[in-house]
């Protein structure tokens, strides 16, 4: 079953009951499911789907670092729940330790001694941890503190 027909299951199930904010999300999903589908002129295969579901996640936590310091915590929580339901259609969180050790083994590989290299060591992290969800922004952290102790 395509990952776009999983989605439409779900929004069927969330009318019949009646759970709103469930329903909403759903349709922005299949949305912009369907509009990257018109931009590939084509079907998307899973791994496709989920770098969709990946970035409007990633979208709602910058709305909500937004909201938050713009005192609109209504429109914070309103996000947070979004999350909780996108991130039901994507694969659990990487474990800290197996990312640990993907940073130290891209180090490793590419031979970097400094800051400097860290676009490379970023490329062959993310190229090791593919097909599973990782927050860019943390292994950034990781991979400028590891060249740091170096």
């Amino acid at each position: 079953m395509a990952f776009i027909d999983t989605v439409t299951a779900a929004i069927a199930d969330a009318m019949k009951v009646q759970d709103a904010a469930r329903l909403s999300t759903l349709r922005m999903l299949k949305a912009a499911l369907m509009n990257r589908e018109v931009e590939r002129k084509r079907g998307l295969d899973d791994a496709e789907s989920l770098q969709v579901v990946s970035a409007l996640v990633k979208q709602r936590k910058d709305s909500i670092e937004q909201f938050v310091s713009g005192g609109r915590q209504d429109l914070a929580d309103k996000e947070a729940k979004e999350i909780t339901i996108l991130e039901t259609y994507l694969p659990p969180a990487i474990d800290p330790a197996v990312l640990q050790d993907a940073v130290h083994a891209a180090i490793a590989e590419t031979g970097a001694t400094s800051a400097k290299d860290m676009g490379r060591v970023m490329k062959a992290v993310m190229v090791r941890l593919s097909g599973q969800t990782v927050d860019g922004k943390i292994v950034s952290e990781l991979v400028r503190s590891s060249l740091a102790s170096r």
